[in-house]
């Protein structure tokens, strides 16, 4: 998701000195892998992933007040001056599976791994090595993932519940996830935000594949991520007492995007369960198109289709989680 549910690795570094003057945002449903970095701003990194495209990068970007837009490291135009202010490794749709990537045919974690290592090695060459690892043992890492997973590749496409029951597959998330965890250690990152599953199964889309033709929210989905949560939660607890100097923060999403779906009047919205463009009830990414109809007013909707939040529900999240969970890194 930011989509709440594009299985993204959102990876957020940010100096600890900027971090201490700047607005920090970290929206995220767990689905669009965007990993961006973004450098040099009071001296520090950001990397992010993003959710929804542009706009969960604009917020991560503008909040910080960074620049507008961040451009993808594959830019071939990408210049010196775009690896110091921010690049983007994102992948919209991976996962902690290794086969969530191949579905979609995008970039693994593996991929986006690599990618930062040559990153890494860039950014030396321009700063020189000492800044660099500076850089890197002083900034914050976001890391969400994980909604793809359940979402897509456990339960509508269904191609892990022929080989993992629920509890063996979270397992298997869980695994992944603090592998990831301790690879990006291993490379220099200290302080690392996981964002956990939201409620997957109260998405748009989730309700009309999984919600008994009523379209209520599929309970069996949201147990799932809830028992990923938990695991995660014990998973993260034990990373941070052996991985020394690290300040790992367990960043919960599930509870404010389903306190908003179960109490829409209170944040200013109407309409929670489905989404602004088409029926709302099943297109998502590229179905919504000029093709489609859309909403008369987006401000009264949680979902822009069928998996992705409004502008307005990215807000409201952001201003929730950003808060809760800055000082934890300190």
């Amino acid at each position: 998701m930011f989509s709440p549910m594009d299985n993204h690795l959102v990876y957020l570094l940010l100096d600890l000195i900027a971090a201490l003057k700047v607005y920090f945002n970290a929206i995220s449903y767990v689905n669009t892998i965007y990993f961006l970095v973004i450098t040099d701003y009071m001296q520090h990194t950001f990397l992010c992933e993003s959710f929804n495209r542009h706009i969960s990068i604009a917020f991560s970007v503008e909040r910080l007040g960074i620049k507008e837009l961040m451009p993808a490291y594959l830019d071939p135009s990408l210049d010196n001056k775009e690896l110091l202010t921010g690049v983007s490794f994102a992948s919209g749709g991976s996962g902690y599976d290794p086969q969530t990537p191949k579905i979609v045919a995008v970039l693994s974690f593996a991929d986006q791994l690599n990618q930062f290592k040559e990153y890494i090695e860039k950014l030396t060459g321009i700063v020189g090595e000492e800044r660099t690892q500076y850089i890197l043992a002083n900034s914050l890492f976001l890391v969400v993932a994980g909604s793809d997973d359940l979402a897509n590749t456990y339960f509508t496409i269904g191609i892990r519940r022929l080989q993992y029951d629920i509890p063996s597959y979270v397992n298997l998330m869980v695994s992944s996830a603090s592998n990831f965890i301790q690879d990006i250690y291993k490379l220099g990152a200290r302080r690392i935000g996981v964002f956990n599953a939201p409620p997957i199964g109260c998405l748009p889309s989730q309700r009309t594949l999984g919600g008994n033709g009523l379209r209520m929210c599929a309970e069996e989905y949201n147990k799932a991520a809830q028992l990923y949560n938990s695991k995660l939660q014990l998973e993260l607890k034990h990373l941070n007492s052996t991985l020394a100097q690290s300040r790992i923060v367990n960043i919960d999403i599930y509870r404010p995007l389903l306190a908003i779906i179960e109490n829409p009047l209170q944040y200013g919205l109407e309409v929670v369960d489905k989404g602004c463009c088409g029926t709302g009830n099943i297109e998502v990414a590229i179905l919504c198109n000029k093709m489609l109809p859309t909403c008369l007013d987006d401000s009264k909707y949680l979902f822009w289709d069928s998996y992705h939040p409004t502008e307005k529900g990215y807000t409201i999240l952001v201003d929730q989680v950003v808060g809760q969970y800055i000082n934890d890194f300190f």
